[in-house]
């Protein structure tokens, strides 16, 4: 048994699986050359699948959980992304590509289901203060010098 029960979290249990496929079904098809490269953004964004969903899943807030969860399906367009590219240089063959492609789209289907699911039932709702939210606050877009609005 996993930490937590992560075992028992279906959506987990198959963004690692995804995870292992990309290792052992992608990876090695990628050229030596792009080893610090597209193996490792690949590898990464990979790994952040399943490790997002673990680390929202251990916050015991729906919030905080669907927070991470949009990390990893970030992630996982990730990946498709790199996959798409590594097929389009002719580093990965069709097969696996498009094999590929249905996991990520299957699993990504699962987690916004998933990700449905905490923002209906609201687990550990109590565990946080009234009136709390998870948001980002704007930050402004400075275009001008910023040497210039340094006095001296």
């Amino acid at each position: 048994m996993t930490v937590m029960n992560l075992d028992k979290l279906d959506v987990w249990v198959r963004a690692k699986d995804f995870a292992i496929a990309v290792y052992k079904e992608v990876v090695p098809h990628l050229p030596a050359d792009e080893k610090w490269n597209l193996t490792q953004q690949l590898k990464r964004a990979a790994q952040s699948v399943p490790a997002n969903i673990a680390e929202g899943h251990g916050r015991f807030h729906f919030l905080d959980n669907v927070r991470f969860c949009y990390i990893a399906r970030g992630s996982l367009t990730e990946v498709q992304s790199h996959m798409a590219l590594a097929y389009e240089l002719g580093y990965l063959p069709e097969e696996i590509y498009k094999r590929m492609t249905l996991s990520a789209e299957s699993l990504g289907k699962q987690l916004n289901n998933y990700i449905a699911y905490l923002k209906r039932s609201k687990q550990g709702e109590k565990e946080m203060p009234a009136g709390y939210t998870v948001r980002e606050e704007p930050q402004p877009y400075l275009t001008d010098n910023p040497e210039e609005d340094i006095p001296y």
